[in-house]
């Protein structure tokens, strides 16, 4: 018997194997869930990854900034499952203006992009399943924490800002129809989109990573996704039904300790390639 049985969850951000959206997906499958994931633009490479999952899971296109996508999802996502017990919002996005040390230089244009993908889509993906949920769903979304200014990661911070606010106000509104909002906040994970970020590249992620495992009480290994992922499926069940509007940090303690290095905003002048974040 899984936490999951009988459950129906959409994963959406899936993009490669070290991805967190990926890792859930699969822990979620383990624990006896059925689980359609989403794409954007790339349907042909997430169908692919869908296959590797212990089990094939079915795949809807979905751009969170495409008001026909979301207009859309509830029928689309019928004509796989009959209901929606738990979403996983795994998306985010920045422009590289928004990146890198630009942060004194960004334009808005950039900055709302990077709020209307990264904060705004958590209600939107909700408002969009909330035709197949009823009471006992849950929605989890993935932050990182927004307590602090964070070396190089600028306009995303303040978009994970909102994303901390939006939570709780989804967590307000959706209370009285049984329905949880939650996030996981994650230690830095060796994913594509958090080594591309910044101009140091994999060398400062891993530099970040060092620091996080050596302030953290309980250590940290950034090529670790079960604990993240374990956490994501945990609050998609049952076993936390009274637990709504919270930040799970799931970061081996750092955010109890104090700062890291590279925890300080940089003023690097260099700009990254664009990156999609999480």
């Amino acid at each position: 018997m899984g936490i999951l049985d009988g459950k129906n969850i959409l994963v959406t951000g899936v993009i490669a194997p070290n991805s967190i959206a990926y890792q859930v997906a699969r822990t979620a499958q383990e624990q006896g869930a059925t689980v359609v994931l989403s794409a954007f633009g790339r349907v042909g490479l997430v169908e692919r990854l869908a296959r590797r999952l212990p089990a094939p899971a079915p795949v809807v296109e979905l751009d969170v900034t495409n008001e026909e996508h979301l207009d859309t999802l509830a029928a689309r996502l019928g004509e796989h499952v009959g209901a929606v017990h738990g979403v996983l919002h795994s998306v985010a996005h920045a422009p590289a203006g928004a990146l890198g040390g630009s942060f004194l230089r960004t334009r808005w244009a950039d900055v709302a992009a990077a709020v209307h993908v990264s904060a705004y889509s958590l209600q939107a993906v909700t408002r969009a399943v909330l035709p197949l949920m009823g009471p006992g769903g849950s929605i989890v979304g993935l932050d990182f924490d927004a307590s602090r200014a964070w070396s190089q990661y600028d306009w995303m911070g303040v978009a994970k800002a909102g994303l901390e606010s939006c939570s709780r106000y989804l967590a307000s509104y959706l209370g009285g129809q049984g329905i949880r909002v939650n996030l996981v906040a994650a230690g830095p994970l060796r994913t594509m989109a958090a080594v591309g970020i910044g101009a140091d590249g994999v060398d400062g992620f891993t530099r970040q990573a060092q620091g996080w495992h050596e302030q953290a009480p309980l250590g940290w290994d950034p090529t670790d996704f079960e604990p993240v992922a374990r956490s994501c499926v945990t609050l998609l069940s049952d076993w936390l039904p009274a637990t709504t509007g919270e930040i799970i940090h799931v970061d081996g303690g750092v955010h109890a300790i104090g700062d890291v290095p590279g925890g300080r905003a940089a003023a690097d002048t260099q700009r990254p390639e664009e990156v999609w974040v999480r």
